[in-house]
């Protein structure tokens, strides 16, 4: 979405054990935490895309609203029931869904309370330290085939003068007789 791999508040309340409207209050209570590379509310046309892909429940739904409405007619304000049916893409909510990129995903753990979201906030910290430590291994490991290539590199050019020194005319050395 974007030019950016995201995934859906739902489906991240889900994989952190919270409600979905739990996790966007947790957003917005820590706003600061998520500037827009780490997460954005789509837009209406984003979300009717995404819902005809079948990814916000595809398949429309439909909800029955009752509403109690006063009888002007009488004085004794007995109420007339209306009913409504409301048709939604996303599950009968009118607010737009949240997505969150990767470091928003990070985040999230961070901020989210869940026995879940803990270990994979103790995950993600882990998996962090492994990819620093193995950049830190290459690096070392270019810097040796570095020096070895330059070490390498002086051998082939003291090969390179010897075998010119061998490819001239040399003079004897002795006694004339």
């Amino acid at each position: 979405m974007r030019g950016m791999k995201v995934m859906l508040d739902r489906d991240l309340a889900e994989l952190y054990g919270v409600e979905t409207r739990i996790l966007n209050q947790a957003v917005k209570r820590n706003k600061k935490r998520f500037p827009d590379d780490f997460m954005f509310q789509l837009t209406r046309m984003e979300a009717e895309y995404l819902a005809s892909e079948g990814y916000l429940g595809g398949a429309l739904r439909s909800q029955i609203v009752t509403l109690k409405k006063e009888n002007a007619n009488n004085k004794e304000k007995t109420g007339i029931l209306i009913s409504q049916i409301v048709i939604s893409r996303w599950g009968g909510t009118k607010k737009l869904p949240y997505v969150f990129t990767e470091q928003g995903v990070a985040m999230l753990s961070s901020i989210l309370k869940s026995e879940r979201a803990i270990e994979m906030n103790i995950i993600i910290m882990r998996a962090f330290v492994k990819i620093r430590n193995l950049i830190y291994s290459y690096k070392d490991l270019a810097e040796k085939v570095e020096k070895h290539s330059r070490q390498i590199g002086k051998i082939f050019e003291i090969l390179g003068k010897m075998k010119k020194t061998e490819n001239e005319e040399r003079q004897e050395i002795g006694f004339k007789g």
